[in-house]
């Protein structure tokens, strides 16, 4: 946070695990803001990058834990504040792309967005009582550490991802890898994106869904498409379609 804290942003550590955490860190803003918040964005999140037959449990657990109920924890703990807003107040949940469209390889992470999403539009009605607006920020690729922080269940080692060694899908180890790890996935610098969804969630009526981010007009376009119409690009795109003609004796494994 230190770049921050240069270019005069008031900052604050809190941990979206701890309930004391977040408590603590209610007291402090409500301290600095007379005990109102305008704006909360819940943004804390981290992937595990798996097949979800080669997934582990705890892991997915885990994931949820950080990804969907911290978002319920930090906004039950504000909540007091944001009512107070004098004009109303804006909560935003950062999700993904991910949450709408099944993107293989990538099932826990798409799973826990989709609880976060889901759990978006029930917060839109629950909190309307209260002029609390919900959003749900559906955000694509973004350049940023994330990939270098994410786990799989070949490694639990950030930015290491690898499929376990007695993957079904090792066939198609080198493309479902690199799909894996989203590279050559088309990305928006950071900044790029934040200056969009400033404008967005800055209108006087910001919509209940912002879509930004690399793909993410392709992918709610996709959503408009019968379901089971982008399967072939997809498997394309993963390596799913060297690890289906594998397995149904069309070729032999593609692995370095």
């Amino acid at each position: 946070m230190a770049s921050l804290k240069t270019i005069g942003i008031e900052t604050l550590q809190m941990d979206v695990l701890s309930d004391e955490s977040v408590k603590a860190a209610v007291a402090e803003v409500s301290r600095r803001t007379d005990g109102r918040l305008d704006v909360l964005l819940n943004n804390a999140g981290t992937g595990y990058s798996t097949p979800l037959m080669d997934a582990s449990l705890p892991e997915i657990a885990k994931l949820f834990e950080l990804n969907t109920l911290s978002c319920l924890r930090v906004t039950q703990h504000f909540l007091p504040l944001l009512r107070k807003a004098k004009d109303g107040a804006l909560l935003v949940n950062n999700t993904s792309v991910a949450s709408v469209m099944p993107v293989p390889l990538q099932g826990p992470y798409s799973m826990s967005k989709a609880a976060t999403g889901f759990m978006s539009e029930v917060l839109r009605l629950e909190l309307q009582p209260f002029n609390i607006k919900v959003v749900d920020l559906k955000t694509g690729t973004v350049k940023s550490n994330f990939f270098a922080n994410t786990t799989s269940s070949g490694s639990s080692e950030g930015g290491s991802i690898h499929l376990p060694p007695d993957s079904l899908y090792a066939p198609g180890k080198e493309q479902v890898e690199k799909f894996m790890r989203a590279d050559g996935v088309p990305s928006i610098p950071a900044d790029q994106w934040a200056e969009a969804v400033v404008k967005d969630l800055s209108k006087k009526n910001p919509p209940y869904h912002v879509w930004r981010g690399g793909n993410a007009l392709q992918v709610w376009l996709a959503t408009l498409l019968p379901v089971g119409l982008s399967d072939g690009m997809i498997k394309k795109m993963s390596g799913l379609d060297i690890v289906e003609r594998y397995y149904r004796g069309l070729t032999g494994p593609k692995t370095k």
